[in-house]
């Protein structure tokens, strides 16, 4: 029955596949990111990410988590039009071998005006007739990672992710997803990370309902009327490296170092065509780049790089500048309560996209 159960699903989406085209940014509100410290620290997170936001990051992540933990965060893009919202919880099993987790993320700028029945049929406009509607994004992450006790550095897990995405009454679609990942620790301060996103390629079903007379308006305003289509969301490998290190004088309680510093990096490898990436050719190639320092685990100063793309100069219609986006960010520990700050964005500073992250992680049942 099981073999059966495989070939059957097996089957289903080579059928959807079959059919369906990769297409080149498709489900981006993913590639956002979650978590203040992650933000802050320009995304660079897969290789030592240890908090419940690692069911985003990286499943394998969350073997570091030793409680029961949830986090929280709220965010808003575009000066407000869009609202990004996560919440998250991971929970030990099995003497903390085994950790389940489930994350929740919603993209979705409301109270879109839609103007397709303002002008009347006899020509004449009535504001009325202006209705408001939602394009909302949502993501389910259902998480499972494992440790090892003849492998104690080594870290396995994986994501099965439902994707939602609606577009007043006029769109929907449904989209399922599979990630893998790996974390390795090494006695000496460094770490290595990999997360496969959409393993297998994710398919997006869309289907649209348009009555006749938005189909009419559509037609005469010279819009191509979309029909019901499978999109996919290409493979995403993210590889990373971190190393850290504790000095200063020591801490009585702990006899650890007082002052931390954390060296971060990831590459983004996407293969889904040319992207405005710092390496773009038929893989493309981001990177992240982050720093965190703390004093005691107790206060923590970040800052990170990514986004590092090439346009055009100002006044220029042929040369090109290289822009970085900067981020900061500040985070407090206190006993069981974690709060995170960013000052972020979606791309260069000089755009305007930039934003206030916060987010709020709580330890439950912390063991001895």
């Amino acid at each position: 029955m099981k073999q059966i159960t495989i070939a059957l699903l097996s089957m289903f989406l080579f059928s959807i596949c079959a059919e369906a085209q990769i297409r080149t940014y498709s489900n981006e509100f993913l590639a956002i990111g979650v978590g203040g410290r992650a933000l802050a620290m320009g995304n660079a997170q897969v290789a030592h990410v240890a908090d419940v936001s690692a069911g985003y990051w990286n499943p394998a992540g969350l073997n570091q988590v030793e409680t029961t933990q949830i986090g929280f965060q709220h965010a808003q893009w575009f000066a407000g039009a869009g609202n990004y919202n996560y919440a998250g919880a991971v929970f030990p099993l099995d003497q903390g071998l085994r950790k389940v987790g489930i994350s929740f993320i919603r993209f979705a700028v409301d109270d879109i005006p839609n103007t397709l029945n303002l002008i009347q049929s006899d020509g004449t406009i009535n504001y009325d007739n202006i209705e408001f509607f939602s394009a909302a994004d949502n993501a389910v992450f259902l998480t499972y990672a494992q440790k090892f006790r003849k492998l104690e550095n080594l870290y396995v897990g994986g994501n099965v992710k439902i994707i939602r995405r609606k577009v007043g009454s006029f769109a929907n679609a449904w989209g399922f997803g599979i990630d893998l990942s790996a974390q390795y620790k090494f006695d000496f301060g460094l770490s290595l990370g990999a997360n496969l996103r959409d393993a297998t390629t994710t398919p997006n079903s869309w289907s649209f309902n348009w009555t006749q007379q938005e189909q009419a308006v559509l037609a005469q305003t010279g819009n191509e009327i979309p029909l019901s289509s499978t999109e996919l969301t290409g493979q995403r490998l993210i590889l990373g490296a971190a190393y850290k290190i504790r000095f200063g004088s020591e801490n009585t309680e702990t006899n650890k170092k007082k002052f931390g510093l954390l060296t971060a990096l990831d590459l983004d490898l996407t293969f889904d065509g040319k992207r405005n990436t710092f390496v773009s050719a038929g893989m493309s190639i981001d990177p992240h780049f982050g720093l965190e320092l703390d004093y005691d685990q107790f206060i923590f100063l970040r800052t990170g790089f990514n986004n590092i793309q090439r346009g055009l100069k100002e006044g220029s219609e042929t040369e090109t500048k290289l822009t970085i986006q900067p981020n900061v960010g500040v985070g407090l520990k206190i006993k069981q309560i974690q709060i995170d700050y960013a000052f972020t964005g979606l791309n260069s500073l000089s755009n305007g996209f930039y934003s206030n992250v916060v987010s709020l992680y709580l330890n439950i049942n912390k063991r001895d």
